[in-house]
């Protein structure tokens, strides 16, 4: 059975500039001699990858991909590490000094200040490269959003009260890093019309979900760098994902 073999080390998702190198790990102790395989996924094609049996698979960070681990022992039993995330991000905050960095939370996408009319959807976006991977939490006015822990803030159909300064902390094991604070009004006029006719905007979509391609991850950078293109050319810009 697959409770002769335990995994006592399973690898961890990171969050890092392309080209970083890194060392995925996994650990696992059972009766006999061990062997291990990593496998990886990218676009829904899983495949094993050659060479790769070893504990520790070194990796760099190319496009994010999706990895897991096999483990058997001489009884043919076999068991999988959990599925880790590399997430590469291909555009990095300027600034940030490579080879100083340890792997703490680093903001590479900060929210956009949003003026959303009642009932419409309000979505807010950060990333953070990080290793381990950062876990997210969002704060209005302050106060803690209970249910808002991933990278996209969603509410469906704002209300006034939805009104406020948002900002979002990024954190993992070497500590913690803020978004820049924004500004979110809700009403019924979203904006002057004069002000929509003087303003030039984008609005992006990348898709992500697709029904038979889980999570492809470029459309993600796609609109990131895009972005950043069109505000520097005095585009005010909505980027949704999905």
């Amino acid at each position: 059975s697959s409770a002769a073999i335990a995994i006592t080390e399973q690898p961890v998702s990171v969050s890092v500039p392309v080209g970083y190198t890194l060392t995925l790990r996994c650990r696992a102790k059972g009766r006999t001699s061990l062997q291990y395989q990593w496998f990886c996924q990218r676009q829904s094609v899983c495949q094993q990858i050659p060479g790769a049996t070893q504990q520790d698979l070194p990796v760099t960070a190319q496009q994010t991909q999706l990895y897991t681990c096999r483990v058997n022992d001489l009884y043919k039993n076999a068991v999988f590490s959990d599925w880790v995330k590399v997430e590469v991000h291909q555009c990095v905050a300027r600034g940030l000094p490579p080879r100083l960095w340890r792997g703490e939370p680093v903001i590479v996408l900060n929210p956009t200040e949003q003026s959303v009319k009642v009932g419409k959807p309000l979505q807010l976006q950060c990333a953070a490269m990080g290793v381990p991977a950062p876990s997210y939490q969002w704060y209005r006015n302050g106060n803690l959003l209970e249910h808002q822990k991933k990278k996209k803030l969603w509410i469906t159909h704002a209300k006034v009260s939805d009104s406020g300064t948002y900002l979002c902390c990024a954190s993992n094991s070497h500590g913690e890093h803020w978004t820049n604070a924004v500004d979110i009004h809700v009403g019924e006029q979203s904006q002057p019309a004069s002000a929509l006719l003087q303003s030039k905007i984008a609005l992006l979509v990348g898709n992500n979900c697709y029904q038979h391609h889980p999570n492809l991850m470029a459309p993600v950078t796609d609109v990131f760098e895009l972005r950043l293109l069109l505000e520097q050319l005095g585009f005010q810009v909505v980027s949704l994902l999905d």
